[in-house]
C-alpha cells in the first residue's frame, strides 16, 4: 500500500477552497478505481497530491461531478456565492458610507440654520417668513421623512443579506462545506448584521436628535411671533385711553386725605435736580401741594407746597424756600425747580419765565434715594398720614423729572411747546402712574391748547 505523501509546496491561499472540493469529491468516489471501472483491491488507500494550476491536465484526471439538471458544481457555486457576498459587503459600504454623508449634510443645515437664528433674532425670522422661505434651507419641512428614508434603505440591505443566506443554504448544503469557510461566512454574516443594527441605531439617534432641535428652534420661533401678534392686538384694541403714553392727566377734584396719585419709580441719590409739570387749580386757600417726596427718617425730602395763605414753598430735607409763583387764577400754567447742593442754589420759572433764584437751600445735601412719590397729598410719614387741608385741588400733566439743571432755553422750549423732553429720572407715562380714592385719568388738552389757556 502507498505512504502518505508530504506535500511538495504550502498550497495559496486562492487554492483552499478549490483542494477541500479536491478532498470532497475524492471521498466521495473512494471506491472507484483511478484508471477505469475496475474495484479497487481490498485494503489498498489514494494518495492525492497538489497541483499547480498549469499542471492541472498532468497527473491524475479528476473524476467527473455529478451534475443536477446543468447545474455548476458546489465549489464553483460557492466561490460565486462568496464573490456575490463581497460585492454585496462592498455595495454596503459605500451605502453606509453616502448615508454618513447625508447625517453631516443635515447636521451642517441644522447648524446652520441655529447660526442663522442667533444672529438675525426675530428680525430675520421675520423676513423669511415674509418672504414665505423654509428657516431650514433646502431641508423638508419635516426632517423625519430624510432618516425614515435612510432606515427603510439598511432594512433593505439587511433584508438583502437575508435573502442571500437563505438562497447559500438553498444551494450549498452546509454540510458539503469546510468548517472553517462556514464559520468564517457566519462571523462575517454576524459583523455585517451587528454594523447594519449600529446604524441602524446611530440612525435613530440622529432622528431624535434632529427632531428635538427643530422642535426647540420651532418653539422659539412660534414664542416671538405670539409676543409680536399679542403686540399688535393691544395697539389695535387701543387699551390705553390715551394717544399716547404721555397724553393723559391727573384729576384730584376734592380736598380729602385719601384721593392721590402715587409714581411707580422712586429717586436715586441726587446732587441736582430740575421738576416740571403743568397744573390747573383755583381752590381756595392755597392749591395745596402738587408733589412731595418722602424717605424714612424725612417726610419732607422734596415738597412743593401752597398751604393757606402762605406763599407757595419748595421744602429740601426739611428746609424752606419761598418761590415767587402766581397759579391759583384755574388757568393752565407751567411751572419747573431747579435745585443743586452746591451752595442749596435753586431758580423757579413759571410758563417759561425765570420769576425767582436763590441760594442756601440744604446746601451740600444730596437727595437720598429710595423714598415714595406721591402726587396731590403731603406725606407726613413715608407714603401715608396725609392731611386734607394740604392736599391739592385741581388737574395736573407732564409731572418730568431730571436729575441735573436744566437750562433756561430748554425750560422755555418745553413751556411753548416746540419740544418735547421727557424725564430721564422720573418720565410721565401712564404706565408708571398710579391713581388712588376717586383720583381719574383723562385725556390731557394738548400742549398749544394750554398755551392759549394763559
Amino acid at each position: 500500500s502507498a505512504a502518505p505523501a508530504e506535500p511538495s509546496s504550502r498550497l495559496p491561499a486562492g487554492m483552499l477552497p478549490v483542494v477541500a472540493g479536491l478532498l470532497l469529491a475524492v471521498a466521495a468516489g473512494g471506491r472507484g478505481s483511478a484508471a477505469g471501472d475496475q474495484e479497487s483491491p481490498p485494503g489498498s488507500r489514494f494518495v492525492c497530491t497538489s497541483l499547480p494550476l498549469d499542471a492541472a491536465g498532468a497527473g491524475c484526471p479528476l473524476p467527473p461531478v455529478p451534475m443536477q439538471g446543468g447545474a455548476l458544481p458546489p465549489e464553483e457555486e460557492l466561490k460565486a456565492t462568496v464573490l456575490q457576498l463581497r460585492e454585496t459587503v462592498l455595495q454596503q459600504k459605500e451605502t453606509i458610507g453616502s448615508q454618513r454623508e447625508a447625517i453631516r449634510e443635515l447636521t451642517g443645515k441644522l447648524s446652520r440654520c441655529e447660526s442663522a437664528d442667533g444672529r438675525s433674532g426675530t428680525g430675520s425670522w421675520k423676513k423669511e417668513l415674509g418672504k414665505g422661505k423654509d428657516t431650514m434651507g433646502d431641508l423638508p419641512r419635516d426632517p423625519a421623512q430624510v432618516i425614515d428614508q435612510l432606515s427603510r434603505t439598511m432594512q433593505t440591505l439587511k433584508d438583502r443579506l437575508e435573502s442571500l443566506e437563505h438562497q447559500l443554504r438553498a444551494n450549498v448544503s452546509y454540510a458539503a462545506l469546510p468548517n472553517d469557510l462556514r464559520e468564517m461566512l457566519q462571523r462575517r454574516l454576524g459583523d455585517l448584521e451587528r454594523q447594519l443594527l449600529s446604524k441602524v441605531a446611530e440612525l435613530e439617534d440622529e432622528k431624535s436628535l434632529l427632531h428635538n432641535e427643530t422642535s426647540a428652534h420651532r418653539q422659539k420661533t412660534e414664542t416671538a411671533l405670539n409676543a409680536l401678534l399679542e403686540r399688535v392686538s393691544e395697539l389695535e384694541k387701543g387699551n390705553s385711553a390715551f394717544k399716547s403714553p404721555d397724553e393723559f392727566k391727573v384729576s384730584l377734584p376734592l380736598r380729602t386725605n385719601y384721593l392721590y396719585g402715587k409714581i411707580k419709580k422712586t429717586l436715586p441719590e441726587l446732587y441736582a435736580f430740575t421738576v416740571c409739570l403743568w397744573l390747573r387749580s383755583s381752590a381756595s386757600p392755597g392749591i395745596g401741594t402738587p408733589f412731595s417726596y418722602a424717605v424714612p427718617g424725612q417726610a419732607n425730602e422734596i415738597v412743593l407746597i401752597e398751604w393757606g395763605n402762605n406763599p407757595i414753598e419748595l421744602l429740601i430735607n426739611d428746609k424752606v424756600a419761598q418761590l415767587p409763583l402766581f397759579i391759583s387764577d384755574g388757568k393752565w400754567h407751567h411751572i419747573c425747580i431747579t435745585w443743586t447742593t452746591r451752595d442749596g442754589m435753586w431758580e423757579a420759572f413759571q410758563d417759561g419765565e425765570k420769576l425767582g433764584t436763590g441760594e442756601n437751600l440744604a446746601p451740600w445735601h444730596p437727595i437720598k434715594p429710595g423714598g415714595i412719590l406721591i402726587l396731590g397729598q403731603e406725606q407726613d410719614t413715608v407714603g401715608g398720614r396725609f392731611d386734607a387741608t394740604q392736599a391739592f385741588v385741581g388737574e395736573m400733566s407732564q409731572f418730568n423729572i431730571w436729575d441735573r439743571v436744566l437750562k433756561a432755553e430748554d425750560i422755555m422750549n418745553i413751556a411753548n411747546c416746540s419740544t418735547n423732553m421727557p424725564g430721564n429720572i422720573i418720565p410721565w407715562v401712564d404706565n408708571n402712574v398710579d391713581v388712588f380714592g376717586g383720583a381719574t385719568k383723562w385725556p390731557v388738552e394738548t400742549c398749544e391748547e394750554r398755551l392759549l389757556d394763559l
